[in-house]
């Protein structure tokens, strides 16, 4: 198959965006599994918290009143009327003149409007002496100081992280409604690939793509379902495409997109339904035999076989896709600006995507480029930072000229 008019990568991102792919649906998912999810409706306290005056100190509970003036020569003297435990409500009152005996996170007595703490204190018997006064309301959080009963604490399209988990549960919520996560079936292609955890055959290579493929799916928040290695026969791959679109939500293939003879995804991709091909062939380097088709109602994407090309095929394409899948906002890509160590030159008409690592100097980042000597080398994407983008009418970035790096991951 060759290819015929090249689409801009803007021309293919918006091919698919045009697609309205929308978020999957709702379920109830417990907290101790819903980390990493996103959430599918706000949630509304139902009570307040703390859902009582609490002491915020180890101390005693008093009648701020009854403090004033209290200093280290001249104490005020109270009477400890009893002990407030926590996890319970009080047993006692504070009144006039008398103190209550408290711990930290323990309820305030009727009567009391302060805590004064422990170490202000000296106790002889039922006899409490205070060398510092207190005002009303120290060291007292208030009933729905934190949240307030209907009020808005986390809002839809958040990801479920520790710290939401631990709202959740102060609101005593013990499963949250989130949007279901995407299956996305992982497929290679090709008589060359063989599993990893055998002995390599002579003239085979070991399947990188699908392991690579499936950890960026569960970064980008889907659930990858490993299908194995399709072989360059038409009926078999047809029969693998098949399967994997009854699983899975979206089909990631990565091999045998090319113009080669035994290059026969597009085609076979486009025999299992329509719409079909939505494209086939991107005017970017590396990943130009990238292909997508939508069966039914499900997207394939076609990916080239090296892993280079895969795995920055996947970013600009595939990710944003199980984004929305998933119910998650666009991420905004972390931008470096640095200057180039050495000339960087691009492919004629292509958008050129150059990978990089950043050295850090005194005036700023330096961009070097990472040799890879073919885009099918696989530890080029392991050495880079990110990436430089090369427009198609630019012929070259010169040495020393300011670029903006696309990071992979935050730089440290």
């Amino acid at each position: 198959m060759m290819f015929r008019k090249l689409l801009t990568l803007e021309e293919a991102q918006e091919a698919i965006n045009r697609l309205e792919v929308k978020a999957l649906g709702s379920e109830e998912a417990p907290l101790l599994i819903a980390h990493n999810r996103v959430l599918a409706e706000n949630v509304t306290s139902k009570l307040d918290i703390p859902p009582f005056d609490r002491s915020t100190v180890d101390g005693y509970a008093v009648k701020a009143a009854d403090t004033f003036g209290a200093e280290e020569k001249q104490p005020a003297k109270l009477r400890v009327c009893g002990v407030v435990n926590i996890g319970e409500l009080p047993k006692v009152n504070v009144s006039e003149g008398q103190a209550a005996e408290i711990v930290t996170g323990a309820p305030i007595p009727e009567g009391a409007d302060a805590v004064v703490m422990v170490e202000d204190t000296e106790k002889t018997g039922a006899e409490l002496r205070v060398f510092s006064s207190v005002t009303k309301g120290e060291n007292v959080m208030k009933k729905g100081a934190d949240i307030k009963k209907g009020e808005t604490v986390l809002n839809a399209g958040q990801v479920l992280s520790s710290r939401e988990i631990g709202v959740l549960a102060a609101l005593g919520a013990a499963s949250a409604r989130v949007h279901a996560v995407p299956r996305v079936a992982v497929l290679s292609t090709g008589g060359e690939v063989t599993e990893p955890g055998s002995v390599l055959p002579a003239g085979k290579i070991y399947d990188i793509n699908a392991y690579s493929l499936c950890a960026a799916v569960l970064e980008s928040g889907g659930k990858p379902v490993y299908m194995g290695v399709a072989p360059d026969d038409p009926t078999e791959m047809r029969e693998a495409l098949q399967r994997a679109l009854e699983c899975a939500d979206v089909v990631i293939t990565s091999g045998g997109v090319s113009v080669g003879p035994k290059d026969i995804t597009p085609q076979t991709v486009d025999s299992l339904g329509k719409p079909g091909l939505i494209f086939s062939g991107i005017a970017v380097k590396p990943g130009k035999p990238t292909t997508v088709a939508l069966i039914g109602r499900k997207l394939v994407f076609a990916l080239p076989g090296h892993p280079t090309s895969a795995l920055l095929m996947f970013q600009l394409l595939v990710r944003p896709v199980i984004w929305r899948l998933a119910g998650r906002a666009a991420t905004e890509v972390a931008l470096v600006r640095a200057v180039a160590g050495r000339r960087m030159f691009s492919a004629k008409g292509r958008r050129t995507f150059v990978m990089v690592t950043l050295r850090k100097e005194k005036d700023g980042f330096v961009a070097e480029t990472v040799e890879s000597g073919a885009s099918g080398a696989i530890t080029t994407l392991a050495k880079a930072d990110g990436y430089v983008e090369i427009p198609e009418n630019q012929q070259f970035v010169d040495k020393d000229e300011e670029v903006k790096v696309t990071l992979f991951r935050p730089c440290g």
